[in-house]
């Protein structure tokens, strides 16, 4: 990729749905393409979940971007994240484990997906994970399996309920979904395994400051996944406001005052906001960012005043038609992925370039329980069985590669036609990870710190990186 080439340069900066969308659709583009994504996969975000409670491997919904792109012979891969961008001689800064590099750009996609929004309290990590990457899942899996396992071994009640008490704050799609499948677990996959207690004591509560279970499908389907989870033995408890979290408990705010939820296990999914990246990218271009870090674009997804810069997904704030801010979900990525490379093509075949991002809403999706879940789809409101399999169908025609599709419908059958969850398999590396890697620093700059390259790390000097495939 030389300048004697000729060819236009375009980096890609995230492989979710946005960045993997825009790379294939100018797969047959005179561009040469370089890939930069702080993971080897493309994560299928929507069906985390299914990875922390059993039903599907990480394999299944994280395939490597190598393979999914190996068709595409005008795509460079490489490992790192993003640190800067040099708008003026366009050029962009990358941190890849232990190494750092430049690249270059004629045209700059940046598509880094969304972290976990913790609203200034990032301390709740620690006891409360989040749900936006395979990390996440892996460390939540243990911890939801752990739990289980620990309580069969106390000998104190309260201790027991403790660890069989598990508290899901936020009640969106991811939200809604991981209660489910935990009280499902606890319920119907689990009972008859353990000596010293019975599953279905566990107590599943999940958690939002507003006052509605999955606000954003209308009252009626709302009110129907509510009950639904109820029946599934979940407490709904709504305008309710985490306070505090610890290692033992949660502190919630009521309209009766302030209260205490012991529990061992707790699960973050409320919030999420734009990577550190956005305010960097905002700083250089003097773009404008909204409450989650999100950047201001332009109708065409650019940045104001620089049109070879386009902001993707969940990173851009631009209102739809109906003057809200297109919400951060797969298709508002995947769609404004296909414009970017849109309007590529036409830059580089002489034609307009600057129309508008259309958005076509092809409506909203979420599962409650096996064979139960609500769909909104235009002026179409299903729900149970119905908005169930529509949920299979659409979510098995976006998991990429065939394999892929094949064993996620042969562990749904596992799990929701039998009563065997086929990934339990969890590790206390899993469990105990995010902590010990933040105390043990970069693992690449200890290393060079032991060979005598570098000083050794501190705490103070293991950064935490977000993996900019995240997607919800």
């Amino acid at each position: 990729m030389t300048q004697a080439s000729h060819r236009q340069r375009v980096v890609v900066v995230g492989a979710g749905f946005g960045g993997l969308f825009a790379i294939k659709a100018l797969r047959k583009a005179p561009v040469d393409i370089t890939l930069i994504n702080g993971t080897a996969y493309h994560l299928f975000q929507p069906l985390l979940y299914q990875v922390a409670t059993g039903i599907l491997s990480e394999g299944e919904v994280a395939p490597p971007i190598r393979e999914v792109l190996r068709r595409q012979q005008n795509v460079d891969v490489r490992l790192g994240w993003v640190q800067d961008v040099d708008v003026e001689n366009k050029v962009v800064s990358v941190a890849g484990p232990g190494i750092e590099y430049t690249v270059e750009y004629d045209t700059l996609i940046v598509a880094a997906g969304a972290s976990q929004s913790y609203f200034g309290n990032d301390k709740f990590a620690d006891h409360a994970p989040g749900m936006k990457s395979i990390d996440d899942a892996l460390e939540l899996r243990a911890r939801i399996f752990g739990a289980f396992e620990v309580a069969d071994l106390q000998t104190d009640p309260e201790a027991a309920q403790r660890w069989l008490t598990f508290v899901v704050v936020g009640a969106g799609p991811t939200g809604t979904e991981l209660a489910g499948q935990i009280a499902e677990l606890a319920h119907r996959n689990l009972p008859g395994q353990y000596r010293h207690i019975d599953p279905r004591k566990a107590r599943i509560i999940l958690v939002d400051a507003i006052g509605a279970v999955l606000n954003t499908f209308g009252d009626q389907l709302s009110a129907g996944a509510q009950r639904e989870l109820e029946k599934l033995g979940v407490e709904v408890k709504l305008n309710t406001k985490v306070v505090g979290v610890d290692s033992t408990g949660i502190e919630v705010e009521d309209a009766d005052g302030r209260h205490r939820i012991p529990s061992v296990t707790k699960v973050w999914a409320a919030g999420v906001a734009a990577p550190p990246l956005a305010a960097k990218l905002a700083e250089a271009t003097g773009a404008k960012t909204d409450r989650a870090g999100r950047v201001f674009v332009e109708k065409d997804t650019t940045l104001p005043g620089h049109p070879e810069i386009f902001v993707l997904g969940d990173m851009m704030n631009l209102a739809g038609d109906d003057g809200k801010p297109l919400p951060g979900v797969a298709q508002v990525a995947i769609q404004s992925g296909r414009h970017a490379a849109d309007q590529i093509k036409r830059r580089l075949g002489g034609k307009e370039t600057g129309q508008p991002f259309k958005y076509f809403d092809k409506g909203s999706l979420a599962t409650i329980s096996r064979f139960s879940a609500v769909a909104s789809i235009g002026k179409v409101h299903l729900s149970g069985f119905p908005a169930w399999v529509v949920w299979v169908a659409v979510h098995l025609f976006y998991l990429v590669g065939f394999k892929n599709r094949v064993t996620a419908v042969l562990h749904w059958a596992v799990s929701f036609i039998g009563r065997g969850r086929s990934e339990r398999v969890a590790t206390q590396q899993q469990a105990f990870a995010r902590r010990a890697i933040r105390e043990y620093g970069d693992p690449f700059a200890r290393e060079r710190a032991e060979s005598g390259d570098l000083p050794a790390p501190t705490q103070a000097a293991a950064p935490e990186r977000e993996p900019l495939s995240v997607r919800e």
